[in-house]
């Protein structure tokens, strides 16, 4: 399988992902700093533009990150990162989902607006100025309310590591190396940062 990534926390996602399960990929990269993404090469494999973007050994493309994650834990091997039972599936998608809609999106749309904004501005829909400082705010709501629920915990969603825990980490390593300040204040969070970016996974 190929998978086409880039610079990022989605593509990243995909990459610790696959690390953890131990499925190893033909890696393409894509220069979306450069506008690789916008090119017709690329456009052919996701019509969407964006990255990752897996290419199945039939030639079938998944593309959205949730999607790509769920297909390698159903198809490779070892112990699943989603949940062997109903319950701890649903409890993983559970806590994927708060995090994607209350950190990942608003801290994506926030930089877009405001430190991101040469980059996007020209070829995407961002959000006014003004509002950015609003969506950071989402964002680390959301990361106060999962300080104060995971406390305790050694993941977010009880003691094994799974795709919400994979979610989590690559969007505030994002957040970090954009110059924001996600762990300040958080102790659980700042704990499990820690053991997370000691994972051999976090180097994917």
């Amino acid at each position: 399988m190929k998978l086409y990534t880039s610079v990022g926390p989605n593509p990243r996602v995909a990459r610790m992902f696959a690390a953890e399960k131990g499925i190893a990929l033909d890696l393409a990269e894509i220069d979306i700093l450069a506008g690789d993404n916008r090119q017709d090469s690329y456009l052919a494999v996701n019509p969407f533009g964006g990255t990752p973007a897996l290419v199945l050994d039939d030639g079938a493309v998944l593309t959205e990150t949730t999607a790509i994650c769920e297909y390698l834990d159903e198809t490779g091997p070892g112990p699943s990162l989603i949940g062997d039972t109903p319950e701890r599936r649903a409890e993983t998608r559970m806590w994927t989902r708060r995090i994607d809609l209350g950190f990942a999106e608003p801290l994506t749309l926030g930089f877009r607006a405001a430190e991101g904004r040469a980059m996007f501005a020209p070829r995407v829909i961002v959000a006014d100025e003004a509002a950015a400082d609003d969506l950071k705010a989402m964002a680390f709501a959301t990361l106060d309310r999962l300080d104060a629920h995971c406390a305790g915990r050694a993941q977010v969603a009880g003691d094994a590591v799974t795709l919400a825990d994979i979610l989590l980490f690559c969007f505030v390593e994002f957040a970090l190396l954009v110059g924001m300040t996600p762990l300040a204040g958080r102790p659980w969070l700042a704990t499990w940062h820690a053991a997370m970016a000691a994972r051999p996974s976090a180097s994917a």
